[in-house]
């Protein structure tokens, strides 16, 4: 079994920045995939990175590439999302997800463990 838990959303202006962090349970952390999705009011649930079990393949949605890096600590069991140059469109629920395979991608399905999100909102 494996828990999720997410951090480090709130409430941002426009151009502006927020680091969100998933801290995971489990020994064998290092051996997932993990990813980020987000889930905006009346939208589906849809994929924003995805980092491989090493770090060494490293995933973005067209969206938000460029603006967001996604990074592991293996030794603190943690996933992390820097979000930069945040536009409103951004605004979501962000849910940290982990794959029991060592390389997952984009599909909702791929993964089997979910946190319970952290809110981010970005003001215009």
């Amino acid at each position: 079994q494996v828990q999720l838990v997410e951090s480090g959303g709130g409430l941002v202006q426009a151009g502006g920045s927020l680091r969100l962090s998933c801290a995971a349970s489990g020994r064998t952390f290092s051996s997932y995939a993990m990813a980020w999705f987000r889930q905006a009011p009346g939208k589906e649930r849809e994929f924003v990175a995805a980092i491989s079990w090493s770090g060494g393949g490293i995933l973005y949605a067209d969206s938000v590439k460029g603006r967001f890096t996604i990074s592991r600590d293996n030794a603190k069991n943690t996933v992390n999302l820097q979000m930069n140059s945040l536009k409103p469109e951004d605004t979501a629920v962000y849910y940290c997800a982990a794959s029991l395979k060592r390389y997952s991608g984009s599909y909702y399905s791929e993964y089997d463990y979910w946190g319970q999100g952290t809110q981010v909102t970005v003001s215009s």
